[in-house]
């Protein structure tokens, strides 16, 4: 029988919780011995069902270099961060097609679960560089599971299934000298248009780097 995680496929269902909520600050989960993900907590968290939003780092990257991009809007907003550490110096679809990073991923999204009711429409995959191009791949392929997918300067996107409708953020810098936003950002949003997404794509004027008054505007979709 044909594995769909081969494809992208996740088999991660949402669970109530069966352990204590963590403390606020960050977390390793103990998938891994090396190369854990990263759980951010905020403080003030109550029993509410939460907001996820899944960082993936860029290439050569690790999850603390992301994080303090993220961490304060978590703060401010209220919602838990996860930033997974690819197994390889890059995410594996960017190498030769899903496997051990798409394993960690649902394990690591199992972890925050079992401590956390997570809202099913506030879950995104978010991502820079090999990252972005990581979570709309995985994203557009689990989009029953990811309700928002945001891309900061993505390269492509490998996608054999699509499921599900999520919210789709891009944004590309003007003059980015590694994915030039002539062959990335402008084609993968604009096919995603044709497809049927709502995608809002922005267009800034900066280099291939993270910009913070981005990341804001992409906070502000995911959360309202």
């Amino acid at each position: 029988m044909f594995d769909p995680s081969l494809l992208g496929r996740m088999t991660f269902a949402h669970a109530e919780p069966s352990q204590d909520p963590l403390p606020p600050g960050r977390h390793a989960l103990h998938i891994a011995d090396e190369r854990d993900a990263i759980l951010y907590v905020p403080a003030g968290l109550g029993s509410d069902p939460v907001p996820l939003l899944v960082m993936f780092h860029g290439a050569g990257g690790f999850p603390e270099k992301v994080l303090p991009f993220i961490e304060p809007h978590a703060d401010a907003h209220g919602f838990l961060v996860l930033a997974p550490h690819s197994t390889f110096p890059t995410w594996d679809i960017v190498i030769g097609g899903n496997g051990p990073d798409l394993e960690k991923l649902q394990q690591a999204l199992v972890a925050v679960s079992a401590c956390y009711r997570i809202r099913r429409d506030r879950l995104a995959f978010a991502g820079f560089s090999d990252g972005a191009s990581y979570a709309l791949s995985i994203g557009i392929t689990n989009g029953d599971i990811a309700s928002h997918v945001i891309a900061f300067s993505g390269g492509f996107m490998s996608v054999f299934m699509q499921e599900g409708s999520p919210k789709v953020f891009i944004a590309h810098g003007l003059v980015d000298e590694q994915l030039p936003v002539q062959t990335s950002g402008r084609p993968n949003a604009a096919k995603l248009r044709a497809a049927g997404y709502d995608v809002e794509y922005v267009e800034f004027n900066g280099t291939h780097a993270i910009q913070p008054p981005i990341v804001a505007e992409a906070i502000r979709f995911f959360l309202t």
